[in-house]
């Protein structure tokens, strides 16, 4: 027995060798001399491609790898690039530098030549295919044809065109082309389009014969490849689609890039998206500044059929960006993931998951503002999305290391995370993490708070995709998927290796084979199904191993002789994807059947893809999206305005319709709505709610509980929001059809719009808590704050002009019980509040220093901040010293700048201190470009700081105004203006006796667009004011920036065609002014209509009360006026001035009056029975739509407010002929404004603006108009002059010299700067800043003196060329800033004459500030900020408060206006 046993035994070990030896893996090894430029298999088949670019040549194989030949039908050296047919599988091309080219339509195995006339184009892909499998011959070939040799030739790409895949000869398709390619070559991308359509990227020459420029760069289309069609695509927003710069189809969508050239743009990227090749839509991404679309900077990364994701370069200084993700159709994205990894070239770590819907990974920066601020190395963190970008989350690591130790941190931590090296460091050839084995997802990466460098990392496996992982391999590994995931095969990717790992047990176990030949790994690949048993290795190989056979080897592995059975329908199972918080993705689950992790069996199912199972989920509510007309409104979609309905509905308006739910299901959504919520089941509505039929007009009425204390406009939207006494938000997303109460439990003491973001805004409550929102509204999230909002009066927020993300929180602490130690501090968040820094205590003005066009150091913040730092903040007075602070690397490194200052504001890219000068008890105007070095201003003696209050008035025509108080209290108040020199150092009366009051503000405002007109009120009795207490006011204009002023003239006949009482030549026509208005933002002007003005006013010697007084018009630029109504109206212009609306102002009303016809006709439109008290008409910031909002409150509930939305939009559907490229055809036409001069001049050139013709009946909505255009220049004449420093006009007009004074030195060394021939000795005139006339008499000058050269330049000219260049400028700035606020754009003040006001945003620079003796300007938009009082007179908007009383003598004071940036 014991032999027979040892026998058997024998035999059995025998047996089992042989079974060991048989399971191993074969390989063999071939030789080459470079790496392949490109190595792939053709799809469904064994047959690789292996394209060395350094010699040339292609080789192939037709045995998966294992053995391989030169293509011999390509000569030596002449393979350039070969490009697979991407829907045919049998198809490639062998392109060559030249002219003669390779086809294969057999898989590799014969190779035909053909010729074309130009060399392929120097671009990744001069390819591009048909995706129908019929049309598998047609073919676009992209070549370069260049004409001339040398230095001295010019290149064009130009496209030719086959349909046999070049069996016959190409046919030219179009010249002078950047990109063609069928609408047919993406088999997501469905529609209905013609087969043969076609799109080219193309320059148009008609117009130019200078080469190809970027405006004349046009998307073209063709359906008979342009032999008799060409059509250009307009993107629906007609002959201003140019400056296209690229083209492209992504899954479904079809993108067009085109750069925004319109003027005035600052270059930004625009994207128009089509699913369906018939409409265009401009994609709208969120206004965020950090977020903008630049050239050459933005990636449309992996998109699945749901959504179009893109990711925008949102630093300035470092490659990090933020990822957007669309909604169905393309056109709205909202961000998904900020500080998002890019480099250099573009390429963004995001992948998402093959055959998982829904499920991607993405590498944030976490130290994003350390990388930007102090180029610091950036540290990854990967986060991995289960529902289309929605949210993100973490990556949980395993417990336990591949040997079973544990980790070294507790995974439940969020410090403790899984981090993977992504797309921007690849390792591989294809896709970086997963294939199409059904949920195995691979990465190398490391454990920790961010990623380590790729040396120091392991290799990690997930077989629920990407749920949970695992520690497979030690150190840094290759990997690849086989058989559907039945086998893993992994190489380290750290050292030279002879070994390969693998596992056929889904990583649980793993295996080791010697392949023989040691080798570093570059590339481990298989077919590209990830359905063969048989991979390849291609590695570089040691010199002491290459045997002089090749310096590359690649390894043939086949897994296939492991000797296991084929599986069985017993070893399969169901795997679901995605997480069991997210199963449901687009109405389905998705499943699919793959081999049980234990089944020792190949599933052998090559070239089968796997198919995903996919069964309905019940209907939710993330499966509708809005219906067409109609917007999100927090959790509900609520109509934009009257439901259109066909002509036929509606016959009787008593009747009812069936409309829209507000719902429709997402494109492509299969969920079941059986078994769920039907939401966009169509319902009964009355016909009331329709739109109505054409002339008419439609209102809609809502009343508040409490009365409105602030309101604004999401600036470039139809969302408003509206603050209540009793601290509640209400909201409309539709210019005011619906509302809607936000957080009803919260208590609200104020909100903020982003000042340089469009779709941010901030709700503050009146404890340690905002809510923001990022969608204009849309949604709103909590945020925590460091401090409650301070009760200074002064601004709580302050923002960043770059990066949207950074904000300044400004609160207060120890201001409980007593407050003895009551006092502001000052937070910055680089993270959008999700942390908070201190920068300091005890400030005053804590903001950015970076603003818009002052373009300092990023990082720099500026505070003013007490030097002494005790005690209660409310109480301080000058003799607790306000110093001014700059602290570069956010506050880190600190440089005092003044020792004691008044304040600090920022003007266009000026930076302007009000410097105390305690010994003199006066201040100086201090003046920096970079927020570190500063120069002073120059004032006549007479008008010396220390003696008047100074308000900064107005800086965007090459000149500063300032208004010098000259009249204080016992007498009325009043005083000069004056005007600098264009780079604001030296300052000459302008005009004097100009109106201000007790605040500080001025009677004093500019009209919209149209530079150097403004208008004034001034004190018509100086002399017996003081003894009457009465100003008797009369106004003023200028047509030359304040070198001259006149009186306004009166029209002939009044509204009712009767002549004036006063006709004398002492009548003009009078306004109120800025000091008078109930509503400080009822601007005369409107950016929209050049030229167009509204006023209250009457016709006299002098101004009436305002209730004594009547409405008038100007459409001139104020040269003429008429009066267009009786009594005193609010007014508000709509759709760019083709419709003006008016609503008495003199008591309660139950209509408005309108107009289309701007003023010569005038209707009434009856919106109530009850009449209401009306104080504001609001429209959008851009005057583009025809919906206003009334507000105001019924007489017998003064406590409430009502609001009355007035819809003008069904009055006519024609839409203006606009023609830009034609200005005076259609309804619009030239304009010009006129002195009545024989030469339309203003400012020594005739400027022409583009405007609706005043009968012309149409909608002008947001069509572009032509720019402003300087026709010619003029010769100069008396009215491009205005008195020098030290000279004022006589009642003459003529400039002369003020008693007392010596006129200005001439500074030679100044006039000679440019390398100008002579200079002139000065007169009593000096040009205007901002005239261009040319030649004519130069009353400017007298004796002229040769330039003695540069040398002769001093040290003066030295100092104002370091630091006053140019002039200040913009003041009043952008219109649509003004427009945010109160429905006219105005100056948002803090305060108010009862208590502290809210605003929600005003102007960039938006007129005034203050301080004594000088009125500080602001910078930004205004006010909105906090307080812990809110004033209870019912719709008061004039705010007034938030000055700080510091007494400096018993007489004097010190006045500040808080700037919010």
């Amino acid at each position: 027995m014991a032999l027979h046993h040892r026998a058997f035994l024998f035999l059995w070990t025998i047996a089992w060798l042989l079974a060991t030896a048989v399971a191993q893996p074969e390989s063999s090894i071939s030789y080459f001399e470079n790496l392949p430029a490109r190595l792939f298999f053709f799809d469904d088949s064994t047959t690789a491609i292996y394209h060395d670019i350094v010699k040339g040549n292609v080789h192939i194989s037709e045995d998966e790898g294992k053995n391989w030949k030169p293509v011999e039908e390509v000569p030596e050296g002449k393979a350039a690039m070969v490009i697979e047919h991407p829907f045919d599988s049998r198809v490639a091309f062998i392109l060559s530098k030249g002219k003669t080219h390779y086809r294969t339509i057999d898989r590799g195995k014969t190779w035909q030549a053909f010729d074309m006339p130009v060399p392929p184009a120097t671009v990744v892909r001069p390819l591009s295919f048909h995706s129908d499998p019929s049309k598998w011959g047609y073919i676009l070939y992209q070549g370069l044809a260049c004409q001339g040799s040398g230095w001295g030739s010019l290149c064009y790409d130009e496209t030719y065109y086959t349909t046999d895949a070049f069996s016959g000869d190409a046919k030219l398709l179009l010249l002078d082309t950047s990109r063609c390619q069928f609408a047919h070559s993406s088999k997501d991308f469905k529609h209905e389009a013609h087969s043969d359509l076609i799109y080219c990227v193309a320059f148009d020459k008609s117009g130019s014969s200078t080469g190809h420029t970027l405006a004349s760069s046009r998307l073209y289309s063709s359906t008979d490849f342009f032999e008799t069609e060409k059509r250009v695509e307009d993107l629906g927003i007609g002959k201003n689609a140019r400056g296209v710069v690229a083209f492209a189809i992504v899954s479904k969508f079809a993108v067009v890039a085109m750069k925004d050239l319109s003027e005035g743009s600052n270059g930004d990227m625009l994207l128009y998206v089509t699913v369906d090749t018939k409409s265009w839509a401009k994609a709208r991404f969120p206004h965020s500044s950090s977020a903008r679309l630049r050239e050459n900077a933005y990636t449309i990364v992996e998109s699945t059929t749901h959504s179009l994701a893109v990711d925008v370069l949102s630093h300035d200084r470092s490659a990090i960006g933020t990822l957007f993700v669309s909604n169905s159709n393309g056109t709205f994205f909202v961000e998904s993931l900020p500080d998002t990894n890019r480099n250099d070239m573009g390429y963004v770590d995001f992948e998402n998951i093959y055959g998982v819907e829904g499920v991607g990974l993405a590498n944030v920066v976490a130290n994003a503002n350390d990388v930007e601020a102090r180029r610091a190395a950036k540290q990854l963190q990967t986060r991995i999305t289960f529902d289309d970008g929605r949210t993100w989350s973490r990556l949980k690591p395993p417990a336990v290391n591949n040997e079973g130790d544990k980790i070294h941190c507790s995974p439940d931590d969020e410090d403790c995370s899984l981090h993977l090296h992504s797309v921007t460091l690849p390792h591989n050839f294809g896709r970086v993490f997963s294939s199409p084995a059904p949920g195995l997802v691979m990465g190398v990466g490391s454990i920790g708070d961010y990623l380590q460098p790729y040396e120091e990392c392991d290799t990690f496996l997930s077989t629920d995709g990407g749920i949970h992982w695992q520690m497979v391999r030690s150190d840094a590994h290759k990997y690849e998927f086989g058989d559907q995931g039945s086998i893993l095969v992994t190489v380290n990717d750290e050292e030279v290796t002879q070994t390969v790992s693998y596992s056929t047990d889904f990583g649980k176990t793993w295996k080791s084979y010697d392949f023989g030949t040691p080798m570093r790994a570059r590339i481990l690949t298989t077919v590209s199904d990830s359905t063969s048993q048989k991979f390849l290795l291609v590695g570089q190989i040691p010199k002491r191993a290459q045997k002089d056979k090749g310096r590359f080897g690649v390894v043939f592995l086949d897994f296939k002789t492991l000797d296991r059975r084929q599986c069985g329908d017993s070893d399969f199972e169901n795997w679901f994807a995605r997480s069991s918080t997210h199963e449901c993705l687009m109405g389905h689950k998705q499943s699919y059947r793959r081999r049980k992790p234990d089944a020792n069996c190949y599933v052998g199912e090559k070239f089968k893809d796997p198919v995903p199972s996919e069964e309905p989920c019940p209907c939710t509510d993330e499966d509708y999206e809005c219906d067409y007309n109609y917007v999100r409104d927090g959790d509900k979609c609520v109509p934009a305005g009257p439901e259109p309905i066909p002509a036929d509905v509606c016959a009787d308006p008593n009747d009812t319709y069936l409309g829209s739910s507000g719902y429709r299901k997402i494109p492509g959504n299969t969920c079941d709505s059986d078994r769920g919520i039907e939401k966009d089941k169509r319902i009964k509505k009355p016909c009331s709610a329709a739109e109505p039929a054409e002339g008419q007009v439609v209102h809609q009425t809502f009343e508040f509980p409490s009365p409105i204390v602030q309101y604004a406009y999401f600036r470039s939207s139809t969302v408003i929001l509206v603050r209540l006494a009793d601290n509640s938000i209400w909201q409309s997303p539709n210019e005011g059809y619906t509302w809607n109460r936000l957080l009803p439990d919260e208590s609200f003491v104020a909100f903020y719009h982003h000042t340089y973001s469009d779709d941010r805004a901030y709700l503050v409550t009146n404890k340690n808590q905002f809510f923001y929102t990022t969608d204009t509204g849309e949604t709103w999230y909590p945020m925590e704050t460091p401090t409650v909002p301070n009760t200074f009066g002064l601004p709580v927020l302050h923002f960043h002009p770059t990066v949207s993300d950074y904000l300044i929180w400004t609160g207060q602490a120890g201001c409980e019980g007593f407050g003895e130690n009551c006092h502001v501090e000052s937070h910055y968040s680089l993270k959008h509040g999700r942390d908070w820094t201190l920068i300091d205590k005890y400030v005053r003005n804590c903001a950015w220093a970076r603003d818009s066009e002052l373009l300092v150091d990023p990082n720099q913040i500026l505070c003013e901040s007490y030097k002494n730092k005790e005690g209660n903040q409310r109480f301080f007075g000058l003799e607790n010293p306000l110093e001014l602070i700059a602290g570069t690397q956010f506050y880190g490194t600190k440089t005092k700048l003044f020792d004691h200052v008044v304040g600090f504001a920022k003007f266009s890219e000026f930076l302007i201190v009000a410097e105390y000068q305690a010994a003199k008890q006066s201040l100086d105007i201090q003046v920096s470009l970079d927020g570190r070095t500063f120069a002073p201003g120059e004032f006549p003696p007479t008008m010396r700081p220390e003696q008047h209050a100074y308000t900064i008035l107005e800086s965007s025509t090459k000149a500063v105004f300032l208004h010098v108080t000259t009249s204080e209290p016992p007498a009325p108040f009043w005083g000069n203006i004056l005007k600098s020199n264009s780079n604001g150092t030296y300052y000459g009366l302008s005009i004097d006796n100009v109106n201000r009051n007790e605040a500080g503000y001025v009677d004093f405002e500019k009209v919209v667009n149209l530079d150097g007109i403004a208008l004034i009120n001034v004190v018509g009795n100086p002399q017996e004011a003081p003894l009457t207490r009465r100003k008797l006011l009369q106004t003023r204009i200028t047509h030359n920036d304040g070198g001259s002023w006149k009186p306004l003239p009166p029209p002939p006949r009044d509204s009712q065609g009767n002549k004036y009482e006063c006709d004398t030549t002492k009548c003009a026509l009078h306004i109120h002014g800025y000091t008078e208005r109930y509503d400080a933002r009822a601007t005369y002007s409107t950016p929209s209509v050049p030229g167009l003005l509204m006023a209250v006013g009457n016709v006299g010697e002098y101004l009436e009360a305002y209730d004594q007084s009547d409405t008038f018009l100007s459409r001139d630029a104020g040269f003429t006026w008429e009066e267009v109504h009786k009594d005193a109206h609010l007014w508000e212009f709509g759709d760019s001035g083709s419709i003006l609306v008016m609503a008495n102002d003199e008591g309660p009303i139950d209509h408005v009056m309108f107009s289309t016809d701007e003023g010569l006709n005038w209707r009434e439109y009856k919106f109530t029975d009850e009449p209401m008290r009306v104080k504001a008409i609001v429209t959008v910031p851009m005057d583009t739509s025809r919906r206003f909002i009334l507000m105001g409150y019924y007489p017998r509930a003064k406590n409430s407010a009502v609001v009355v939305h007035v819809d003008f939009s069904a009055l006519t559907k024609r839409k203006c002929v606009v023609d830009p490229e034609n200005p005076n055809a259609g309804d619009f036409e030239l304009w010009s404004p006129s002195e009545q001069r024989t030469e339309q001049c203003l400012f020594g050139k005739q400027t022409l603006y583009h405007r609706r013709k005043r009968e012309a009946n149409c909608i002008v909505g947001d069509q572009k108009k032509a720019e402003a255009r300087i026709e010619k220049h003029c010769a100069c004449t008396d009215s491009d002059f205005e008195c020098e420093f030290n000279y004022a006009r006589n009642e003459d007009g003529v400039c002369v010299l003020t008693p007392g004074l010596q006129p200005r030195d001439p500074d030679p060394a100044a006039q000679c700067r440019n390398g100008e021939d002579y200079w002139y000795e000065l007169t009593a005139y000096r040009k205007i800043p901002n005239s261009a006339c040319e030649g004519g008499d130069r009353l400017d000058r007298g004796k002229a003196h040769p330039c003695p050269g540069v040398r002769g330049h001093g040290a003066f000219f030295w100092l104002m060329m370091l630091f006053i260049p140019v002039a200040f400028a913009a003041l009043v700035g952008y219109w649509y800033y003004r427009r945010s606020g109160y429905g006219r754009g105005a100056i948002r003040l803090p305060g108010g004459d009862n208590g502290l006001r809210y605003s929600g945003g005003s102007g960039v620079m938006d007129t005034l500030a203050s301080v004594p003796w000088y009125l500080l300007g602001i910078a930004g938009i205004a006010y909105e900020w906090v307080a812990d009082k809110v004033d209870s007179l019912v719709m008061r908007f004039r705010g007034r408060g938030g000055y700080r009383n510091l007494p400096v003598d018993e007489d004097a004071q010190i006045l500040r206006f808080e700037d919010e940036e």
